[in-house]
């Protein structure tokens, strides 16, 4: 039999998502990933790098499952449940977990970093970023695009205007990174399907920009 709505939206409430832990919804909905597999670039880049930075970590589940980390790497981290997941899962790697709000600055010296990284950024400071960056440094991300289910959005909440569906576009992440004095070496971007009792589309970005030496 089919569940009523609040009967969902009591579900939803109770379950944990410490560590952004959606496996409850397994079998549920399906989204398509990148093609470029985030997770294996960024591992090829902690492998070259001797100081790294991951920002807006999470529960650290992604830097976790890095094969090779460099000698020294900070993650920072907001929510609370994510910062306590995140320790216990890296403070075995010898990663150091950091309490910050996701605000500049972030609480590291100038130039304290050769690689920062961020799967899932909700902000992206990047003049903050190119300031921990050393000089050659490497940022690297992937980013949520604009539009994404707004087939979902605009159920709900109706037709958005022209500058609402352009937010966290590609071109604007350039942009800014190339104003913050950060070169661009890699910058592209998917449509990615997503399934469920609806059908949605997602954009996710790959951007990698270097600090100019």
């Amino acid at each position: 039999m089919a569940r009523t709505f609040e009967e969902l939206a009591a579900e939803a409430e109770s379950v944990s998502v410490e560590g952004w832990d959606f496996s409850w919804l397994d079998g549920r909905a399906t989204e398509q990933r990148p093609s470029w597999g985030y997770q294996r670039m960024m591992g090829e880049r902690m492998a070259r790098a001797s100081a790294a930075l991951d920002i807006q970590t999470g529960g650290g589940e992604v830097l976790a499952r890095v094969p090779k980390l460099p000698r020294l790497v900070a993650a920072t981290e907001s929510w609370p449940p994510n910062v306590a997941k995140a320790t216990r899962l890296l403070h075995p790697r010898g990663v150091v977990v950091v309490a910050d709000q996701d605000e500049p600055p972030l609480p590291f010296a100038d130039e304290a970093f050769d690689l920062v990284v961020s799967r899932h950024p909700v902000t992206v400071w990047w003049e903050d970023i190119a300031r921990v960056l050393r000089p050659g440094g490497t940022y690297f991300s992937q980013q949520v695009g604009p539009a994404s289910v707004f087939e979902l959005v605009e159920y709900f909440l109706g037709p958005q205007p022209e500058e609402v569906r352009r937010k966290r576009h590609p071109d604007e992440a350039r942009r800014a990174a190339e104003a913050a004095g950060l070169e661009i070496v890699d910058l592209r971007s998917e449509s990615l399907r997503s399934e469920g009792p609806f059908v949605a589309h997602t954009t996710r970005f790959l951007i990698e920009a270097r600090c100019r030496p």
